[in-house]
This record gives structure tokens, sequence and C-alpha cells, in this order.
């Protein structure tokens, strides 16, 4: 009989990618571990691309789920749907943007796509501003707005994309720069290109305030803001991605964009909202979410069983202060990664925050001390497998890994799972 590899291979594009020399497939999870087909353990670091934000099998979201799957899974957005309504009171309220109303899509790609369509449509141009070594998701508009060469499917775009400077200090011409004068620096050059590669109105910046894909990026705090005083002259809107950093995930703030002295016309999340289920969405002040004027809904986006699950993930997180606990674990994990950096070349980099914290691996040695060792990074991958730590990877290069686990991950949780990296980085080199 065929394995599930094989069976997978069979039916599923060649381009949905899998983690590991022999993939695994996840079965069971509870609280920050999960056990695989072969019912080996693991401590997961990862959260599902930082989807799993209050754990495996959490009783008060399983629970909500459990009830209102026993009463109606799915009515569409052509009905009044009370947990839809409900949730969309609390993110209104939490989203710090004034008269705020929310739409609710299926995944952050979808978020940004509608992003992308009401800015658009508001401002009457296509011409987008994104960063550099961004990602905002798989749909036709938002690979046209990505700036990174490995996710970039077509060339072909709707829009007319302008990119410029933005988090990644490191690879920059700017990298010794303090913060100040990197943001002055990015800054400017936001202005020259507005000034000239727009073609007059330009309708949107889409930036995140940490880039996910990318690795982690983190720019210096208050560059967000300074985007947003140039744009504001020219009346162009900012729509802040908050898939990756959103509800808590930083431990500083509750959203990326807090980081930065600014308030978004527009904030999209997703993942850790529904703690695995399918649900995201948008924020945007009243006026601007009505300038659509065509009749528009969502067959899936906010039905009862997402929203049902996702209003008691919020309240589990709020209630439990989540956010208190990623900025106290996180911190602490990140020293002892800069511990570790600073006993190793390799590492050339340990950024983000709370529990969002990218390492970037490099040679460290020769000419270009910090030419990108995608190698070292693949050969980790596989050893942290081995003694059971699930993380992530991403950097355009391939060589930054990507820890994120569940916001609920204990202080001990912490400090095996440093223990189980260090030994599956010593093994790798």
């Amino acid at each position: 009989m065929p394995s599930l590899l094989e069976r997978h291979r069979a039916v599923m594009p060649k381009w949905v990618a899998l983690y590991y020399e022999e993939p695994i497939a996840l079965v069971r999870g509870d609280g920050r571990r999960v056990w695989d087909q072969e019912g080996r353990k693991y401590l997961d670091f990862f959260g599902g691309i930082l989807t799993t934000l209050s754990g495996h099998n959490v009783p008060a979201v399983t629970e909500a789920i459990r009830e209102q799957a026993g009463r109606i899974l799915h009515s569409s957005t052509l009905y009044l749907i009370e947990s839809q309504v409900e949730l969309a009171e609390e993110i209104a309220r939490l989203s710090g943007i004034p008269d705020a109303k929310v739409f609710f899509t299926n995944s952050g790609t979808e978020a940004n796509d509608t992003a992308l369509m009401l800015a658009t449509t508001h401002r009457q141009s296509n011409q987008i501003i994104a960063l550099r070594n961004s990602y905002h998701g798989r749909s036709f508009s938002a690979i046209s707005v990505t700036g990174t060469r490995s996710w970039s499917a077509s060339s072909l775009s709707p829009f007319s994309v302008i990119y410029v400077h933005g988090g990644y200090r490191l690879r920059s011409p700017f990298a010794d720069l303090s913060d100040q004068e990197y943001i002055d620096v990015c800054r400017g050059d936001l202005r020259d290109m507005m000034q000239v590669s727009s073609a007059g109105d330009v309708a949107c910046m889409i930036a995140e305030p940490i880039q996910g894909v990318g690795g982690f990026i983190t720019p210096p705090d208050g560059l967000l803001g300074a985007f947003r005083q140039e744009l504001a002259e020219s009346g162009t809107l900012l729509v802040s991605d908050e898939v990756q950093t959103g509800w808590g995930r930083t431990g500083e703030h509750f959203w990326g964009y807090q980081a930065h002295d600014m308030v978004p016309d527009i904030l999209t999340f997703a993942k850790g909202l529904g703690n695995g289920l399918a649900i995201a969405g948008l924020v945007a002040r009243a006026e601007l979410m009505d300038s659509i004027s065509a009749q528009s809904i969502s067959t899936f986006g906010g039905n009862p069983l997402a929203t049902s699950g996702a209003l008691a993930n919020l309240r589990f997180l709020i209630d439990e202060d989540l956010q208190g606990n990623t900025h106290r674990v996180g911190t602490a994990l990140k020293e002892r990664f800069e511990a570790l950096a600073g006993r190793n070349d390799r590492i050339a980099e340990v950024r983000g925050k709370g529990l969002m914290l990218g390492i970037e691996l490099v040679k460290g040695a020769g000419d270009d001390p910090n030419e990108p060792d995608a190698g070292l990074t693949a050969r980790l991958f596989e050893e942290t497998k081995k003694r059971g730590l699930l993380i992530g990877r991403g950097g355009i290069f391939g060589n930054v890994i990507r820890i994120a686990p569940p916001m609920s991950l204990t202080e001990d949780e912490m400090l095996e799972g440093v223990e189980l990296f260090e030994q599956s980085f010593e093994a790798a080199l």
C-alpha cells in the first residue's frame, strides 16, 4: 500500500512545500506538545506557522467549537450571525482604529486581498507601495505586492508596485547606521520613490511590522510611524499586515503597529485568532470600509463555527494574559539565543520580539562572514526533529530559523526547547 507521502505527491501540487527529508503527519496535540503518526512526541516551537496561539486542545476553545457544532455549522453572511457581530465588536474595540468596522475572511491572503481592493477603490489608483523582502499571501494580488522572489509565482500584476527599503537592515546598504539614521534614510527612500516612480496618487503602502516569511525581520521602532507621516502628505493610506504580529505575539504590544507611534488606516489579521480555525479579516474606519459601492458577501468568512471558536480563543488569551506571558518568556528565550550567538559566529543575528524570534545562520568565515548558510539551516532542521523539537524556517535565502511557540509556553518548556536547540545546533555544525 502506498505511504501517506506517496499518496500526497500523487495528488498534491509539487509547489506545496513539506518540511523534513522524511515529512511527518501531526495527529494529536496537547498544550505545547504534538504527536506524529508514529507516536513520536515533539515540543512545538512553531505553532502551525504562528497559528496555534493559545496551545493545542485548549478546553475553553474546543468546548466552544463542540457546542456551536451541535447547533449549526454554517449560514453565510446573508443572515445575521450573533457570534460574528460579537467578535467584530471585540476586535473593533481592540484595534485602536477609531469608528472601526470589521470584515471577516478565511485567510490572511484573502484579508490582504480585500484590503488592497478597499484601498485602490477608495483612492481610485492601482499604485501600491510595498517593502522589500515582504510577504502578503499567495493570491494573484497578494503575490504582486510580495517583495520576496522565492514566493513570487508570477511577474504579472493588477497593480503598479513600488518597492522601498524597510526592516532588513543586516543586508541593506545602511547596515551600520543607528536606528534613527536608518529610519531617516528609509523615509527619504520612500519620499524619493514616490516622486520618481509613481504616476500621481498612490493608493496605499502595505507593510508588516515584523516581516514574517522574510525571516522575522524586525525594523527599528518608529519606522512605520515615519512612513505614516510621509504618506499623510499625499493622503496615501497605510495597511498594517498584522497576520503574524497580531494578538500580542510581540509581547510588548497587542498589535505590531503600536511600536511605531501611529495608527494604520487598515489593519489585517488572521492566524492566531482562530487557534487553528480558518478565520481572518480586516479592520478599517467606517468611512473607508463603507466606500465600496458594489454588493458583496463572504460565504464562509465569519461563519458561526469559526467566530464562536475565535471568540472563545480571544477571551482566553486576554483572560490568561498570554501577551504578558509572551513578553516574559520571550524575553528570556531571546537572551539565551543571543548568548548562543555570542559564542558562535555562525549566527549573524538574533532578532524579533516576544515569541516571534528569528535566528539568521551564515558561513561565519572567509571574505564574507555573513554569507547565508542554507545548508546549515537544513541540517539543523533535521537535528531538531530527531530530538523532538519543531521549528520554522524562512528568509529570502532560506537561512533563517523561525521560533514561534504557542503564547502559553511555560518557562520550563522554554528552557527545554533551548537545550534541544543548542544540542541540535552543535550536531549540525
